[in-house]
């Protein structure tokens, strides 16, 4: 029975199960003399497709082998998950099927180390003890499917097929996001995202963008950006996402902080500005004392955005209180993006606020958003606010936000972001 995890059903043994054992029903009567694949060719040239198989019953796996051969399939072996993961290196197949109650690395444990190597190459996973927890756990990590034993030849060689062509649609795709410049989707199952995170986190740099005041031609400080040479996760956004469903916000929060804040020597006297997640609010490290950030407070802004709700998080104004008799002073980001009212204004009581970059984008041809950048400049800086107007791109941008009296500049027109630190075109 062929359990289809798309539509997460649950793992169930077949009432009616086939009258032959797995050594039987994959007639393992064939020795195979080579753990090396077969020619690489069918007869008429074209491109066999390559499957890894897994399975620490020799029987079982050898019926297995024999069986995709005699349907045309490159087939390498593997008695055990270390042994398999060790093919992994080097080269790449287009189906893994795998036991999974298998001594030392079990087939859940190999699925996450497949992640490692290919976000997308179809896992069959194949259980003489099936039960849900194993299915949903299967589910969980990216199976395509989940077979149980004794394994129906003809179901076997269906999902061989469907995974096959599954995994062909899958490098179309990404041909075709390379194309148009979208590279690196997101992987779809945790075992990859799990992957694609942990390589994120190890490729993790911090770009930093000035912030300015253009008329004392100053460098008021900067922005700490998130970044990441992982190319599965190709922007900020994308890291977050990754880290929000692995439940890991903290750890990159954490992450973020600690590495921003390592450039910032004695000897500087800039202002260093740090987006915060609302959930960093609760985060103990975030006021830790001996926190690399927290060393640094009275020279640290930290942006809180306006597109997030404060709601989830308790006693804010509590919270928000202890960071700044730390020193930390507090920011509303993008401005005239977010949730309406007055509940960022009224819980964080900023130093600082930045209006959104969609504001500030054509400014100079756009009469009402002249008006709504004045009111907005006016009102904060009647509450003692200091106005950073975000995104600015173009002179008349910058000369038209000077006219209605922000205070700071921030954009590519004065620097990109970059490595500790960009020099400003003034």
């Amino acid at each position: 029975m062929v359990v289809s995890l798309t539509q997460a059903e649950s793992a169930q043994p077949s009432g009616a199960p086939p009258s032959s054992s797995p050594r039987e029903a994959l007639s393992a009567v064939m020795p195979i003399s080579s753990a090396e694949p077969e020619s690489g060719e069918r007869a008429d040239g074209s491109a066999k497709a390559s499957v890894l198989v897994v399975d620490d019953d020799p029987d079982v796996l050898r019926g297995v082998v024999r069986l995709l051969r005699s349907q045309g399939y490159s087939v390498t072996q593997a008695t055990n998950g270390a042994e398999a993961a060790r093919s992994l290196h080097g080269r790449s197949f287009d189906v893994i099927v795998s036991d999974i109650k298998m001594p030392g690395m079990d087939g859940i444990q190999l699925l996450r180390e497949v992640r490692a190597h290919d976000l997308h190459v179809p896992v069959v996973l194949v259980t003489g003890e099936p039960a849900v927890s194993t299915a949903v756990q299967a589910l969980e990590y990216g199976a395509f499917h989940y077979l149980t034993k004794p394994v129906d030849s003809e179901a076997l060689v269906r999902a061989v097929s469907k995974a096959v062509s599954m995994h062909r649609m899958a490098r179309v795709k990404q041909q075709a996001a390379e194309l148009l410049g979208h590279a690196g989707a997101l992987g779809a199952d945790r075992a990859g995202l799990e992957a694609s995170f942990d390589r994120a986190m190890q490729s993790l740099w911090i770009a930093y963008q000035p912030i300015v005041d253009f008329r004392r031609k100053q460098i008021y400080g900067y922005e700490a950006l998130l970044r990441s040479n992982e190319p599965s996760l190709p922007h900020p956004g994308a890291v977050i996402d990754a880290a929000t469903r692995l439940g890991r916000l903290d750890f990159l929060g954490r992450s973020i902080r600690d590495l921003a804040a390592a450039p910032m020597t004695s000897s500087t006297t800039e202002m260093l500005f740090v987006n915060l997640h609302v959930t960093d609010l609760v985060d103990p490290w975030l006021s830790a004392p001996d926190s690399p950030l927290s060393l640094i407070a009275n020279r640290v802004v930290l942006e809180v955005t306006e597109r997030s709700s404060l709601d989830e998080v308790k006693d804010v104004r509590a919270r928000v209180a202890a960071l700044r008799e730390m020193g930390f002073r507090i920011a509303v980001d993008d401005l005239g993006a977010g949730y309406a009212g007055l509940t960022s204004f009224t819980l964080l009581e900023p130093e600082i606020v930045k209006l959104d970059m969609s504001l500030v984008r054509d400014v100079h041809k756009n009469s009402t958003k002249q008006k709504v950048i004045r009111s907005m400049t006016a009102l904060s800086q009647d509450m003692g606010m200091t106005v950073v107007a975000e995104g600015v791109e173009t002179i008349e941008e910058r000369d038209t936000l000077i006219d209605l009296d922000c205070d700071l500049l921030q954009g590519f027109l004065f620097a990109k972001p970059g490595r500790p630190f960009p020099e400003v075109k003034w």
